[in-house]
């Protein structure tokens, strides 16, 4: 880990100089979704033909948050939980570098400074994006590249729109909630991205990934890995001037994967920490609060969102039908997701906001038994300015027929949640 430390400071020397000249002319990145609040009902980055590019250009932001927790947890009391209390969680940082490395080709790199499951700096992921072929020579295949966007690395995948709207460890100012969702979709894999957006609000994504990840080439039963295909097709459209509606359907699908992280792989942990934790538990359950499947070896996820903003007011859904299974298992099991949250955001720049959010999960688990987790949200904000803002919930999860002597057995955590983000 000092290793990484040594690099994470050499980076930042190096593009000292870079990040002095951008911040003395400050200019915004072509294609880019701010990482302030002019990020907000962004998904997608933005895609048009006119650049600023004149030459290296490096962005370095961040972001910071910081929670107040004072939330309760109980069960059955067959298996004794530990006991939670009111008081402050660890602080979370990112760092961000952004670099325009020519006309229509940029690289993103996120670094996790500080999160619940590492606390020393680790590389998140990072990838190469190409909004234009001018580097082959000038204008090539210019009519095609106005429309179409290429995203190559060790990323982020583009699965479902949730994943824009939730919190990136610090990075949480996009969303209007402290936690993420129970089925929190989300994975970094070493892969590709191709985007095509028309004119009249159409667009699609097709990509593929190694289904990885933790990357390695070592073989395992026969083969080191299998592959995973992504898909979106969808509409998003701005109608007049108080109306815009955006409807997409995604597809993550692998045929064999050494192991499946769909719903596991954020690192960073969740918001919700130490609750429903086994009293003689000697570590911490980073993914607390979470609900994942155990589709181990092969899975097949569909997410539909639709999202419809009028005036102030915004209503986002999730509708997320799983399948899949381990190799140990002969047949596949099922898991669904249905979530529905209603935000109204007033001021004059819509700096202020109240939202609530129902959310619940229903799944088959490996046992046989069928178990549901619910959750209601109830969330306020305020952006203090575009980079600083804060946000409370009240949240109330509760666990659902899961087995006698289960931890989660008749289980639930209730209370609230205050959070400060700063993001530039």
């Amino acid at each position: 880990m000092k290793s990484v430390l040594k690099l994470v400071t050499l980076a930042i020397v190096l593009l000292m100089g870079y990040s002095i000249s951008a911040q003395t002319n400050p200019r915004d990145f072509d294609n880019y979704r701010q990482p302030d609040q002019r990020g907000v009902n962004v998904f997608e980055a933005p895609k048009d033909t006119l650049t600023t590019f004149e030459e290296l250009h490096v962005r370095i932001g961040g972001s910071f948050a910081l929670q107040y927790q004072a939330l309760d947890n109980e069960n059955s009391g067959v298996t004794p939980l530990s006991e939670v209390g009111s008081n402050f969680n660890l602080a979370t940082a990112n760092l961000d570098l952004d670099v325009a490395l020519y006309d229509g080709v940029s690289m993103h790199l996120r670094t996790y400074l500080s999160s619940r499951h590492h606390h020393e700096p680790y590389v998140k992921g990072g990838y190469f994006k190409i909004d234009k072929l001018d580097f082959i020579s000038k204008g090539f295949m210019e009519d095609l590249m106005k429309h179409t966007t290429i995203k190559i690395g060790h990323m982020e995948n583009n699965y479902g729109d949730a994943h824009f709207r939730r919190s990136d460890n610090a990075q949480a100012i996009h969303n209007p909630f402290v936690g993420n969702l129970i089925m929190d979709s989300f994975t970094t894999e070493v892969g590709a991205e191709v985007y095509y957006t028309a004119d009249n609000g159409f667009f699609g994504m097709l990509g593929f990934t190694n289904g990885k990840l933790n990357q390695s080439t070592t073989i395992s039963d026969g083969s080191t890995g299998g592959a995973a295909f992504l898909a979106k097709l969808g509409f998003d459209k701005q109608i007049n001037d108080d109306l815009r509606f955006r409807l997409t359907g995604s597809l993550y699908n692998t045929g064999y994967a050494p192991n499946v992280y769909l719903y596991s792989a954020d690192r960073a942990g969740s918001r919700y920490y130490n609750i429903m934790q086994d009293a003689s538990a000697t570590s911490d359950n980073f993914r607390s609060g979470r609900f994942d499947p155990g589709f181990r070896n092969q899975i097949t996820a569909i997410m539909i969102n639709p999202f419809v903003k009028y005036g102030g007011l915004e209503v986002f859904g999730t509708v997320e039908i799983v399948s899949g299974k381990a190799l140990t298992e002969a047949d596949r099991r099922d898991a669904n997701q249905y979530a529905g949250e209603v935000i109204y955001r007033f001021g004059e720049t819509e700096n202020v906001f109240l939202g609530a959010r129902y959310n619940t999960v229903s799944a088959e688990l490996a046992s046989g038994d069928d178990v549901s987790v619910d959750r209601f949200q109830l969330g306020a904000g305020w952006f203090m300015t575009k980079n600083v803002l804060l946000k409370g919930e009240y949240v109330n999860q509760q666990y659902n027929d899961y087995a006698a002597g289960d931890l989660l057995e008749d289980g639930q955590f209730d209370g609230f949640m205050l959070e400060a983000v700063i993001s530039f």
